[in-house]
This record gives structure tokens, C-alpha cells and sequence, in this order.
């Protein structure tokens, strides 16, 4: 079977001939263009998607998002200095600004500055998504459909739910938690008007030729845990995974933090897959602990290579047992995909990217 049968086999609820394996490279990758290894344009490519086949891993990220999104009755202003990326949004209320900073050494950026960073620019938020729309862009997405063949599947993301947009980039979670508990019912009102604006969005994506869709929640659960979760997250994506199946097309949710505190929420949502699932000795459950932990889900459990073993921070002898393990326990019963957890850092190793496709050549046999 092809790595696209593999994983279509496990998401229909069929075994494979063995045990599914892909993984995101799209930071490694980005590394390697820094550095010069691989020439600009390389991830939008042909030869990306033949780099997979060369390395043997099957291609499901990056994915993106289909659609454009259009401030109107706003002004937006953009400019850099230096490492840092600045964005100002003008409205009547008043303004908004956020910084984001580039970390040459760790070939990543983060915020420093967030839009929202007190209840006194609520109204503002609120005024921006009551003007926010979108449209769809799908050129990308119909390019990698006929990029990637048999390596893999085609994956666009829907918005993250409004709170945990909020979280993750526009607000942060000190602020974020602050108007939670001094402000709630203005916090309420600005996501509503956010839901409203991300339901276009969520749509675009679902009518999208993207074949798996994700809500790229990023969710660690020291970050949420299941109070937020319950008041501010679930609805969301309950509707928007019933829409998901309802189009025929399967959903994901990236969960690639802290585990114990929230897969078992998030596995009674009615996701088709739980992704990036990071496990011990770098996550805080056990390869073996996650099939127990979510329950009667039928969620398909996709992950268990943390970043770190593909970099010579682990040695060999651990890398190799540690794989090893992992399948093990994925070949007991057909609902797992073997991935990294959650991407190839910049100084991967290829031959540890490799070696993963001959363990599972090895020892990925279904025990059934």
C-alpha cells in the first residue's frame, strides 16, 4: 500500500499493511532555506513532496488556511524594524497593535505585543471582527492535491476557536484570563462577533478541496484546562466537526502540549483525529496510557515521535528504542498513525528521519 492508502485505510477505520507513518518538515524545511540547503520556493514545490518520498514519510502538513481575510472600516498598518513585525489596526474606537519577534537563532518568531491587552480594548476587538470577512482562496490547496498523489492527503485548517485565537495570538493568556474573570460578559460579546466572522472562514474551509480538516487549536492543557475548555471551546468545535462529517472529510485537532488535563474532553468532541500527540518522556502520559485515557473514542491517535529524538540532543540507542516502543503499541490495534510530535526541528538529522520508515518496515506488522 501507498503512505495515501495507509492513512485513508486507518481514517475509514480499515487496518493497513502496516502502520501508517507521516510527518510535518515544514520548520525543518524552513531551517534548511535559511541556511541555504534548499532553494527558495522549496516547500511549494514538486521536489517537497519528492523529498517526502525520498525520506519515506507521508505528507498530511503543512496545511494551510483557504481563505483571505478583509478588515473593512479599518485602517491596517504594517512595518518591521528590525527583527520585529509590527501591525496596527485604526478604527474610530481607537487602535489595536501587535509584535511579533523573529528569533534567528531558533529560526521561529512569537509575540511580544498583543492587539488585546486589557478589557479597555474590547470594544475596539469587537469592532474589528464586526468588520472582518472573508474570502476563499483555494489555488494552493488544488496545487497540492495534484502535488501529492499516493505520499499523502491534502489538509486545510479551519480558524482555531475564537478563545483559543484569542490565547494563542491576539490576547495571551494572562490577559486573556483576566477579562475572563474581571469582565465576563463583555469577554462573551467579542466572541461572539468572532464566531460569527470565523463561521464564514470555518465554511470556506470545509467547501475547500482540502480532504482532512483541522482546527489548529495548538492546545496544551496547562495553558486552558477543562474549565475554559468546557465554557469557551467545546460548541465550537462539536458544530464544526458535525459539519466536517457531514461534507464527507474527516477532522483533526493539533493538541500537541501537555496532555492529561484535556485529551479526554477533546476525545469525547467527535474528532476523527487527535494529532500531535506528544508522549513521555517529553508530554506527560505514556505511549501505552493514551488508548485507556480517551475511552470508548473512536479518535484516531496520531503522533508519539517527540521533535527532540530526531535531533542529536537524544543519542541513537534512545531514538531507536523509543520508536520501537512506539510501535509496538501502535500495531496492537489499527487506530494509530505514527507522526512526529509535533515537527522535525532545524537540526534534525535525516538519517533519524529515515531510519522511522525502516522500524516500521520491521516492525510494523499489525498484531491482529
Amino acid at each position: 500500500m501507498t503512505p495515501r492508502e495507509r492513512i485513508l485505510a486507518i481514517l475509514r477505520g480499515e487496518q493497513p499493511d502496516q502502520l501508517p507513518w507521516a510527518g510535518d518538515m515544514d520548520y525543518w524545511a524552513y531551517y534548511l532555506i535559511k541556511t541555504g540547503q534548499k532553494p527558495e520556493g522549496f516547500i511549494q514545490s514538486d521536489d517537497y513532496i519528492q523529498w517526502h518520498r525520498d525520506l519515506g514519510v507521508g505528507f498530511y502538513l503543512q496545511g494551510y488556511f483557504p481563505y483571505k481575510q478583509f478588515f473593512d472600516n479599518c485602517e491596517v498598518i504594517e512595518w518591521n524594524e528590525g527583527h520585529r513585525k509590527y501591525k496596527k489596526i485604526k478604527t474610530h474606537l481607537g487602535s489595536v497593535r501587535e509584535c511579533w519577534e523573529y528569533i534567528p537563532s531558533s529560526f521561529s518568531e512569537g509575540p511580544v505585543e498583543h492587539f488585546l491587552k486589557s478589557e479597555a480594548d474590547l470594544p475596539i476587538m469587537k469592532h474589528i471582527y464586526q468588520n472582518t470577512r472573508f474570502e476563499p482562496d483555494y489555488d494552493y490547496a488544488i496545487k497540492r492535491k495534484q502535488q501529492v498523489g499516493d505520499q499523502g492527503v491534502v489538509l486545510c485548517y479551519l480558524p482555531k476557536s475564537p478563545f483559543m485565537h484569542l490565547l494563542a495570538l491576539e490576547a495571551g493568556i494572562m490577559s486573556l484570563t483576566m477579562i475572563a474573570m474581571m469582565v465576563p460578559g463583555e469577554l462573551q460579546e467579542l466572541l461572539d462577533v468572532m464566531k460569527k466572522a470565523f463561521d464564514q472562514a470555518a465554511q470556506i474551509a470545509v467547501d475547500s478541496p482540502a480532504e482532512v480538516l483541522m482546527i489548529p487549536e495548538n492546545l496544551s492543557s496547562e495553558m486552558v484546562g477543562p474549565d475554559f475548555f468546557e465554557k469557551y471551546m467545546r460548541a465550537y468545535q462539536e458544530e464544526w466537526t458535525t459539519k466536517i462529517r457531514e461534507a464527507g472529510k474527516y477532522s483533526f485537532i493539533h493538541i500537541d502540549g501537555t496532555l492529561r488535563g484535556l485529551l479526554k474532553q477533546e476525545a469525547s468532541v467527535g474528532f476523527s483525529v487527535l494529532e500531535a500527540l506528544t508522549p513521555d518522556p517529553v508530554g506527560d502520559l505514556k505511549i501505552e496510557e493514551l488508548s485507556d485515557f480517551v475511552g470508548d473514542s473512536k479518535s484516531i491517535l496520531w503522533g508519539g515521535i517527540p521533535g527532540v529524538y530526531f535531533t542529536p540532543n537524544t543519542s541513537d540507542e534512545e531514538f531507536e528504542r523509543h520508536v520501537k516502543q512506539v510501535i509496538s503499541i501502535m500495531v496492537k490495534e489499527p487506530r494509530y498513525v505514527l507522526g512526529v510530535a509535533d515537527q522535525v526541528p532545524p537540526d534534525g538529522l535525516e538519517s533519524r528521519v529515515k531510519r522511522v520508515m525502516e522500524l516500521v518496515e520491521e516492525y510494523g506488522r499489525y498484531e491482529l
